[in-house]
């Protein structure tokens, strides 16, 4: 099966419920390195037009090494829809209820990402529960640059 940009999706993920997540568990996201290909597209698809996200003159000016990604270009790598989450509950999945990302340190043009989710906490309801991921990401020197929360509402295993 062919989704978006011709990325070839996963067929047949066994299906998980909100039982079937425990605490600590890992999805890794894919590694990407940040290029000017993905500023400008995140610029065209967001309006943003500040010279510290698309003018490496004016960002050496400044004192920075590239031109800075914008947090929200950040926060995007932990889309979880680039891994095999999504794809595993499928028929559980409610809503995402929120999430949320503090920007620890600067990322730069050229700098190579590394997104993980790992469940944190599990909330159950009734007939659904909260399924809490940590997201966090790191560069390519092992450093910190982005932590949050996502929540997400999914079904129990029907009886």
């Amino acid at each position: 099966m062919e989704g978006v940009a011709g990325i070839q999706l996963p067929r047949a993920l066994e299906s998980r419920w909100f039982e079937d997540f425990f605490l600590g568990e890992r999805f890794t996201l894919p590694t990407r390195t940040l290029n000017e290909t993905a500023f400008r597209s995140f610029a065209d698809a967001s309006g943003e037009a500040h010279p510290l996200h698309n003018d490496l003159a004016y960002c050496q000016d400044q004192g920075h090494p590239e031109m800075l990604a914008h947090g929200f270009l950040v926060a995007i790598q932990t889309a979880a829809g680039s891994g095999l989450l999504p794809f595993m509950i499928e028929e559980s999945l409610v809503t995402l209820l929120d999430q949320s990302s503090r920007f620890v340190r600067p990322v730069y043009a050229g700098d190579t990402l590394h997104p993980v989710l790992q469940v944190s906490e599990l909330a159950p309801n009734n007939a659904t529960g909260v399924l809490a991921l940590r997201s966090t990401v790191h560069n390519q020197r092992r450093e910190l640059v982005l932590e949050g929360t996502q929540r997400w509402l999914l079904r129990k295993r029907p009886s």
